[in-house]
């Protein structure tokens, strides 16, 4: 594996073999500085020789491919994982305060109309906001360890229209499927010809309700995720008796996140970088196909640089966003007594962290769960279960958690270096 290294300033140099970094530390002339990636920090003055790097990003919604690459070799390859769950965080925090409100001030007066951070210029939604400093973060993270001298970042744009009806033109783009209707129930229950589309009708009741087929929380109030029921199908299914026989609706979040961060990303690109290129997926798609690579979204970066003659690394790093902290202070749901339980867990555990990297039987995994009595899950980023209780003696710590963990990931083509 290719050890990077900074110089006593902290600029990045060329990254070097493992011999060479062994050399260095045994004559004292380097420090590390970090694991993982494997860093060294030189203690004394270099030349500061470097070539002409080539940074490829291949921007998403959940998941970042990273290669950076000179004309000879790649330097650098990784996949990060984004969050998913910050949609789910927002709607249970926005719950759990309208219930508490409503316990114990019922008197306040309605707040909603206050709310004026979505008017305020430049203001985006945490999910997207979330996944564009991300993408920041981990650029920022190979500029400090690569002398990176340019950027080509593919960014996706979505006509979800045109995949929703591929025939649209003209202005019917200006028509949705919701013209002249007042709003989505009753387009809903036009579409459904105002008929239970359970019972159809069987069961002799006229009062119609709009059903989320996938929970509003994560599905919304589109009209795909809406289905028409009578009021006793749908009492009859919240309560278990009866299981309607339908499809889930494919939504287009991912596609809509993409087509509103990509300018935001391209614009604070270029204001903190000098040289920063825009490529398109047919392009990526056109060169890894003529050249017979797999898919895979360090694959697309690799192929995003531009130096596909370049000699390729059998390894990359898999590295995945974890939430930070954890405010929700009890449960939703009481116990039988009505006493709502601690939501939070103790800081520390035997020493240890929730996804602090260990050393277990000479195998590197972190830590999924933990127990007062010392004993803890283990598992890879893949998901693969190395213990589900192994005891905090037989562990030696690593690395303390992040907020990116990270692990490394050998082709099956190339075994591991011993």
């Amino acid at each position: 594996m290719l050890v990077y290294i900074i110089n006593k300033h902290g600029r990045p140099l060329m990254p070097c073999s493992p011999g060479k970094a062994r050399k260095l530390l045994k004559a004292g002339k380097a420090i590390v500085v970090k694991r993982e990636p494997f860093t060294l920090q030189l203690l004394y003055g270099s030349s500061g020789y470097t070539q002409p790097v080539v940074l490829g990003v291949d921007a998403g919604s959940k998941f970042i491919g990273l290669s950076a690459t000179t004309e000879n070799k790649e330097l650098f390859s990784s996949e990060v994982q984004l969050r998913t769950d910050i949609t789910d965080l927002i709607s249970t925090r926005r719950e759990l305060r309208r219930k508490r409100r409503n316990r114990k001030t019922r008197y306040r007066q309605k707040r909603f109309n206050n709310r004026t951070k979505s008017k305020k210029p430049g203001w985006i939604a945490p999910t997207i906001r979330n996944r564009i400093n991300t993408h920041l973060k981990v650029i920022e993270n190979i500029h400090k360890i690569l002398p990176v001298t340019s950027i080509i970042i593919e960014t996706a744009s979505f006509d979800i229209q045109k995949i929703k009806n591929p025939d649209i033109s003209g202005t019917e783009y200006q028509q949705g499927e919701q013209l002249g209707f007042w709003n989505v129930r009753e387009y809903v229950l036009f579409r459904d010809d105002h008929t239970c589309q359970h019972c159809k009708g069987k069961s002799k009741d006229h009062i119609l309700n709009s059903h989320h087929i996938e929970s509003r929380k994560t599905g919304g109030n589109r009209p795909d995720n809406l289905l028409t029921l009578c009021e006793t199908c749908h009492d009859q299914y919240h309560k278990g008796k009866i299981v309607l026989d339908m499809l889930k609706i494919r939504g287009f979040k991912h596609q809509t996140f993409m087509g509103i961060m990509r300018n935001y990303l391209l614009k604070e690109l270029k204001a903190k970088y000098q040289k920063v290129k825009n490529t398109f997926g047919y392009i990526t798609k056109n060169t890894r196909i003529q050249n017979n690579l797999p898919k895979s979204h360090h694959i697309d970066a690799f192929c995003i640089t531009g130096n596909i003659k370049a000699e390729r690394l059998p390894y990359y790093f898999l590295q995945k966003q974890m939430r930070k902290h954890n405010r929700q202070i009890h449960k939703a749901n009481p116990s039988k007594n009505g006493i709502r339980k601690l939501n939070q867990a103790p800081y520390i555990i035997q020493g240890f962290r929730l996804f602090d990297k260990v050393l277990y039987n000479n195998t590197k995994c972190f830590i999924f769960g933990r127990r007062k009595s010392g004993y803890f899950d283990l598992r890879t980023l893949s998901g693969e279960i190395i213990h589900r209780s192994a005891k905090c003696k037989e562990l030696i710590l690593l690395t303390a958690r992040r907020t990116l963990i990270m692990e490394v990931k050998w082709s099956d083509a190339i075994p591991p270096i011993p």
